[in-house]
């Protein structure tokens, strides 16, 4: 995957992300008893991820699947998936390719 293909996904992830947060807020503001439930604020649950971490969030954003990331880091496929889950959770991402738009955007990765 070159810089334009990444480029092309995080554009694509901050359309979406801009047309999420629209609704959210439509949504919000029409709801006065309070049934949405507000994201959790910046920093409340997040951490930094680990070396390894960031390491298995660069071969995602190289398009590989966690199968070829273990081969290349020398780990299991569980591992892989379990630095996964702690990515998604340390970087508050829905999926994987947030993870990828979120670790740009923060400078995590290049």
């Amino acid at each position: 995957m070159d810089a334009a293909e990444r480029q092309q996904i995080l554009d694509r992830y901050l359309d979406h992300s801009r047309r999420f947060e629209a609704v959210r807020a439509r949504r919000g503001s029409a709801s006065s008893s309070g049934s949405v439930i507000p994201m959790a604020t910046r920093g409340e649950f997040e951490q930094e991820p680990t070396g390894r971490e960031i390491e298995v969030l660069q071969l995602i954003s190289d398009g590989l699947v966690n199968r070829e990331i273990g081969q290349r880091l020398y780990l299991s496929e569980e591992t892989v998936k379990s630095h996964v889950r702690h990515l998604l959770a340390k970087l508050q991402a829905r999926s994987r390719a947030h993870a990828v738009a979120v670790g740009f955007r923060r400078g995590i990765i290049g």
